[in-house]
């Protein structure tokens, strides 16, 4: 598998490491001709106003806008592609709504379909307003939903990246084979 990861901004870094880990070969993409031949791309965490303005100058919005393959976004990456921005997914969400820098936590979440809870890393993230009627909950916390996935997309509000739990990775890669078996 030929995964993407968004590096102009936020934890790219971490992203490719957990990436590898998993056997996958990982391409930083900085410009729109690197998504093609990708089987998946990872829109990571950040400071979403400066990585929209990045994506918007190199031209990456409308290159992710028709980009077909499975997309994993997290903490700015689920910003980036929700209604109100590159309305790729079906939630509105509120830019650091669980408070500033110092209120940063991390948190056990209720993975669905799984007895051991997920370690969620929330820094300065955003919080999911609303979400579409196709969307699926596959993680909440305090009965709020932070990991959703809307058909191709998958998107936390948190940072699993920072953590040695793999499983957010895991789904998205299988989202990945999955879409690949179909195009084949």
């Amino acid at each position: 598998m030929k995964i993407g990861v968004l590096a102009v901004q936020g934890n790219f870094r971490e992203h490719a490491a957990m990436l590898r880990r998993l056997g996958a070969e990982v391409v930083e993409v900085r410009k729109p001709e690197q998504l093609e031949g990708l089987d998946g791309l990872v829109v990571p965490g950040g400071e979403s106003t400066t990585f929209k303005r990045l994506m918007r100058l190199y031209g990456l919005d409308e290159a992710l806008r028709s980009f077909g393959a499975p997309v994993l976004g997290t903490c700015a990456g689920m910003i980036v592609l929700d209604r109100n921005h590159l309305a790729l997914v079906d939630v509105d969400v509120e830019r650091n709504a669980y408070g500033r820098q110092v209120a940063s936590f991390e948190a056990d979440l209720d993975l669905a379909g799984d007895d051991v809870p997920l370690r969620g890393v929330f820094i300065r993230a955003p919080r999911v307003r609303a979400v579409g009627p196709d969307v699926e909950v596959l993680a909440e916390h305090d009965g709020e939903p932070v990991l959703v996935r809307d058909g191709r997309f998958v998107v936390a509000s948190f940072h699993p990246e920072l953590t040695e739990d793999t499983r957010v990775h895991e789904l998205f890669l299988q989202a990945v084979e999955e879409a690949s078996s179909v195009r084949a």
